[in-house]
């Protein structure tokens, strides 16, 4: 399960490094003389967390074809030792029948979750905490070296509509449902390591409990404002030869200059999209949580990977399996979500005067508008010119 999950974060994001040695080829081992058992080899590779092929544990399970006569030694084993059926329960190679029936119920031992822990409390939270670090100190930097992007010549004092209250509240929507998702989440991936030792155990148990639900519930309205964004503004983010031009100059973030721009500049249809794209995606995964074992999505989705790109991801995956790539999916898309937010939230505020009243009131001051979308302003007046409504 190292391995396999290794390799899909490596494949989504490159952003999950695992040691290097666990990648070292398994050497042959000559297995005639052990029968098939385990050697001294195989146990140090185990303990330096190194690669094994499980294969001669795994497949020699026994032959039921060899059963003895049912008056025989072995004959109510049906040809079968007791380590060949331990061995068929612990790589899940049996069909037991159980008294409640469920999805994930009739998986006796499932040890993938120990990889799955490790990879949650090691690189998601170490790589992922040290983005939103990252980002923040970053901006700081960038605010202290470019300084606030002012309105050259000052405003005009003069406002013209930007968003419409429809606009503004799918917007804050969005934006508010993310912002308590995005804490109830870190509270929930990280409470256990920096909150426990501060407020302690019974004031976190409560916190926890709150986060819970809050982010269970609260999903519903981001997945609403997702939907309702998406429809009101994707005809003004369709990407255009105008674009190219915005992103050459850098949107004059770096300089003084003002590239062209419709509704919609470069930077804000980047923004869009990722939200959008990876809105949907830990939509997807989170929905696969909230109903545990009812949508498995990863094994359907690696097979389409394989077929595509020919790599060799793991397309039977046990339900708890299933489980835990949706968790791991979710934490590494809200990360990257979470980073290019606050970069948003830096320029829609101290980053960029007048930018905050766009969703602030929906008015933005008309120099403003000229400096940053001046086609827009353009067709605006060119509607208004004729009474068309904004």
């Amino acid at each position: 399960m190292k391995s396999k999950l290794c390799s899909a974060a490596i494949l989504a994001l490159a952003t999950l490094f695992f040691n290097p040695v666990w990648a070292q080829e398994t050497p042959t081992v000559d297995r005639t003389a052990t029968g098939g058992a385990q050697t001294l080899e195989d146990i140090m590779r185990r303990q330096e967390q190194l690669k094994i092929d499980e294969s001669f544990r795994s497949e020699n399970l026994g032959d039921p074809a060899n059963a003895a006569p049912a008056s025989g030694q072995l004959g109510t084993l049906g040809g079968r030792s007791d380590a060949d059926i331990w061995r068929s329960v612990r790589y899940n190679k049996i069909d037991p029948t159980v008294q409640s029936p469920g999805p994930a119920n009739t998986v006796m031992i499932q040890d993938e979750g120990i990889a799955w822990y490790k990879l949650r409390e090691g690189p998601v939270i170490t790589y992922g905490g040290g983005a939103l670090l990252g980002i923040i100190l970053l901006l700081v930097v960038f605010y202290f070296v470019r300084g606030r992007i002012m309105i050259d010549g000052g405003p005009a004092g003069t406002t013209i509509e930007r968003f419409k209250a429809i606009e503004r509240f799918g917007h804050w929507l969005l934006a508010g449902s993310f912002i308590v998702l995005g804490l109830t989440g870190l509270i929930t991936l990280m409470g256990r390591s920096f909150l426990i030792p501060v407020i302690g155990l019974d004031a976190f148990s409560t916190l926890a409990t709150g986060s819970k639900w809050l982010h269970n519930n609260v999903a519903w309205a981001f997945m609403l404002g997702l939907v309702m964004t998406f429809v009101m503004w994707v005809a003004h983010n369709i990407p255009n030869k105008l674009d190219w031009q915005w992103l050459k100059a850098g949107g004059g973030i770096f300089t003084k200059s003002h590239p062209s721009a419709k509704k919609f500049n470069a930077g804000q249809k980047i923004i869009f999209w990722t939200v959008m794209l990876l809105g949907v995606s830990v939509s997807l995964s989170g929905l696969s949580l909230l109903f545990p074992f009812q949508m498995p999505m990863f094994a359907d989705t690696f097979g389409v990977i394989n077929s595509v790109l020919g790599t060799s991801l793991p397309t039977e995956l046990a339900p708890h399996e299933e489980m835990q790539y949706a968790n791991i999916w979710h934490s590494i898309v809200a990360f990257v979500m979470m980073v290019a937010i606050i970069a948003h939230i830096y320029i829609g505020s101290v980053g960029m005067e007048g930018a905050f009243d766009a969703m602030g009131n929906g008015q933005v001051d008309l120099e403003w508008a000229r400096q940053h979308h001046d086609l827009w302003v353009a067709e605006v007046e060119a509607k208004q010119g004729k009474g068309e409504s904004s």
